[in-house]
């Protein structure tokens, strides 16, 4: 059996109904790019018998996957969730998602089980072991604007917009076997602080922060600021990530065969 992995929705209030979403090319990605199985968890808070309301939730819906995937999305991590106060009042929010996504990656890493955040996922990967975000990067003394162009197209606004460099001896250069890559680029935000836990896998050419894993740890674990499920066919580094992810994600469960840890479910 493929290994499972948990894919957080976003939460989309809508005129009507309510809507618990994730993009199609994330799915893709994870299914096809790591030869997965995908199985989308609603981010439910605040409705009466909803999950995630108490710890045994998310060591439930843990005990069930192989790995856990965070993507990326239009809302931003409330700041109130690495103790910073909202500069933007206007500033596009999901606090649902941030309710699961944070205790959902705390729950993960300290347990092993392989982790992937893409742009959001990777910021939430950050403030989830205790780092801090910029609210706005283009605003910051020294730094780029890392925001996508609305004036091109889906595609134009996906494809490469600037240079990462691989810290040396880390996981991406040592699979990538290059120091650095092209990537694109659509955030506004980006990592202040980083995680104490945490150490950087790839750095953008103003210095900010675009690639994470875990410190002296064996647990896979990467967050990264840009968007490899875009076309992740099409390009090796992006390819490389899924596959990367898919593997572990199957060495995990393996681990939990042999520690007669799969549910019944599982077979």
């Amino acid at each position: 059996m493929k290994p499972l992995i948990g894919v957080v929705a976003d939460v989309l209030p809508g005129d009507k109904h309510i809507a618990h979403c994730v993009q199609e090319k994330y799915l893709d990605a994870v299914t096809a790019g790591s030869n997965a199985m995908a199985l989308i968890l609603p981010a439910r808070i605040d409705t009466p018998g909803g999950a995630w309301t108490d710890p045994s939730d998310v060591d439930a819906a843990l005990d069930v996957l192989d790995g856990l995937f965070l993507g990326g999305a239009i809302s931003n991590v409330a700041p109130e969730a690495y103790g910073a106060e909202l500069i933007d009042p206007d500033s596009p929010a999901d606090p649902a998602r941030d309710h699961v996504s944070l205790a959902l990656a705390r729950a993960a890493v300290a347990r092993g089980m392989p982790v992937l955040g893409v742009c959001r996922g990777f910021q939430e990967i950050n403030v989830a072991l205790g780092g801090t975000l910029h609210q706005a990067v283009h605003a910051q003394p020294g730094l780029s604007d890392h925001r996508e162009d609305s004036v091109l197209d889906l595609a134009g606004q996906y494809g490469p917009a600037h240079d990462v460099a691989f810290t040396p001896g880390g996981m991406l250069h040592l699979s990538c076997g290059v120091g650095h890559a092209r990537v694109n680029s659509l955030h506004g935000q980006g990592v202040d602080r980083l995680a104490p836990v945490l150490v950087a896998e790839a750095v953008a050419p103003d210095g900010l922060i675009e690639a994470v894993r875990l410190r002296d740890s064996e647990s896979f674990l990467l967050g990264v600021q840009w968007h490899p499920e875009w076309a992740f066919r099409e390009d090796a580094l992006s390819l490389m990530i899924f596959r990367a992810f898919g593997t572990a994600a199957r060495a995990y469960r393996s681990m939990k065969r042999r520690r007669g840890l799969l549910p019944a479910l599982g077979g």
